[in-house]
């Protein structure tokens, strides 16, 4: 990472050992760096975890973001069962980090065991192509399990960006990790005591916005890539998507709207039509999460017919899981906007930050559906004797009855019905509004989110 300036910091006056940390002033802002593991050396020694864990709290203490570039074959050996002590106190003062400070990790090379660990602890990972990361490596499995695998398979960056969530970006090079943690720093303040900085835009807040509309195909069940329509809105049609390759049938990511930082969930209708599953309300729930945390305001895209059904998936805990998003949701303090698109339905309609999830504008297009179901489900349950002439009859009549957002707004459901052309304009003037908002939470110790 290029800077301004550069100065070392003192830990204790310990500076033997693998992780070395300094202070860069980035285009004004301090940033405490972390590198674990040397080209001399990569296992890690007591004094290393030591040396991570006061470099993590002077990052808390002083309120600049922490980011670690990592590259290590865990514990060294020799060095006995204290080496894995150290890491339980780098740990410690990382998770003080959480919420507090961003906490980005680069992972540029071969990362093991402790460390690895540490990786689920960030805020966001960023994985150079032919890097990866394990907390037990092939040998281990093979002896436990039987099964013969390798790095790569075990733990190589594309498995991390499209099978376990744990990347949320994948770069080719070092070059091309820092330029990208450059970027992601300038959508965040260096503490959740600030808010993010913005920037001038040269396009215009009230900008209309009549091709959003033109992406939603004519019929209800065709899909469509909901980040066209997010382009449309957003400042010089640019996100930065994390996780995009991982639960694509949600998507979260970093925009702006008239030079104001903000974090955008949607679903995705290409991908699973747009129903939640298990990672997806993982993926959700974690992303709103973090914007509260960092004061991005929240701007939600519904395009969803519910929760995907099926055996595997409650058995595996799609109600804990899902309950995730709601909970995410429904403690967020930061300015929330939510536009309906299309389909919401049942209880994903609910959880995707809807009026009563407690956001702050809830707006809708006229093409918007919100009900339990949709129609040919919800006469299949009620009319399931009916012939195949009276059902079609019936569903046109459930859609000209229930299933447009003109129900919603007589109920006070939706606060506004919107062409798509005012869209943009619409939420800049939502989040002007809302720039000064501050909701006054009552003191406990901590919330208990379902896990």
């Amino acid at each position: 990472m290029d800077s301004e300036s550069k100065h070392f910091v003192k830990i204790r006056g310990k500076t033997a050992g693998s992780v070395t940390s300094n202070v860069l002033s980035l285009a004004g802002r301090n940033v405490m760096q972390v590198e674990i593991g040397t080209e001399e050396n990569k296992s890690i020694k007591p004094i290393d975890g030591e040396n991570f864990a006061n470099a993590a709290k002077i990052a808390h203490e002083q309120g600049m973001p922490l980011v670690c570039f990592v590259e290590s074959s865990g514990a060294d050996i020799l060095e006995g069962v204290a080496a894995v002590h150290s890491w339980g106190t780098a740990a410690k003062e990382l998770v003080r980090c959480s919420g507090k400070v961003p906490v980005i990790f680069c992972v540029t090379g071969a990362t093991v065991s402790g460390p690895a660990l540490l990786l689920g602890l960030a805020d966001f990972v960023i994985m150079i192509e032919d890097s990866y990361a394990f907390v037990s490596g092939p040998q281990m499995a093979e002896l436990f399990t039987g099964e013969t695998t390798n790095s790569e398979d075990l733990g190589g960056a594309s498995l991390h960006d499209r099978t376990t969530g744990v990347s949320h970006f994948i770069v080719s090079d070092l070059d091309e990790g820092k330029e990208l943690i450059r970027e992601l720093l300038s959508f965040l303040p260096d503490s959740a005591y600030e808010i993010p900085q913005g920037w001038d835009s040269n396009d215009a807040p009230d900008r209309s916005t009549p091709e959003a509309g033109d992406i939603l195909p004519s019929s209800i069940s065709d899909s469509y890539d909901v980040r066209d329509v997010i382009n449309c809105v957003v400042d010089d049609n640019y996100i930065l998507e994390s996780r995009k390759n991982w639960a694509p049938n949600i998507i979260t990511a970093f925009a702006s709207i008239g030079g104001r930082p903000i974090g955008v969930v949607a679903n995705q209708p290409q991908s699973m039509a747009g129903t939640l599953d298990i990672p997806a309300s993982q993926k959700g729930a974690r992303f709103v999460s973090f914007c509260d945390s960092f004061n991005l305001p929240l701007v939600t895209f519904v395009d969803t017919s519910g929760f995907y059904p099926g055996k595997d998936l409650e058995w595996r805990g799609m109600i804990r899981y899902g309950a995730q998003m709601a909970f995410a949701y429904a403690r967020s303090t930061v300015p929330r906007v939510c536009l309906i698109l299309r389909k919401s339905y049942g209880g994903a309609y609910i959880v995707m930050d809807s009026r009563y999830m407690g956001n702050d504008l809830m707006l809708a297009w006229p093409s918007a559906e919100i009900a339990v179901m949709g129609a040919k489900g919800a006469v299949e349950i009620l009319h399931r004797d009916a012939g195949d002439e009276e059902k079609l009859s019936l569903e046109s009549h459930y859609e000209e009855k229930l299933l447009n957002p003109f129900v919603a707004a007589e109920r006070g459901s939706v606060d506004r019905i919107i062409e798509p052309s005012e869209t943009r304009s619409e939420i800049a003037s939502a989040l002007a509004l809302l720039s000064e908002k501050k909701e006054r939470l009552p003191k406990r110790k901590h919330d208990n989110i379902p896990l």
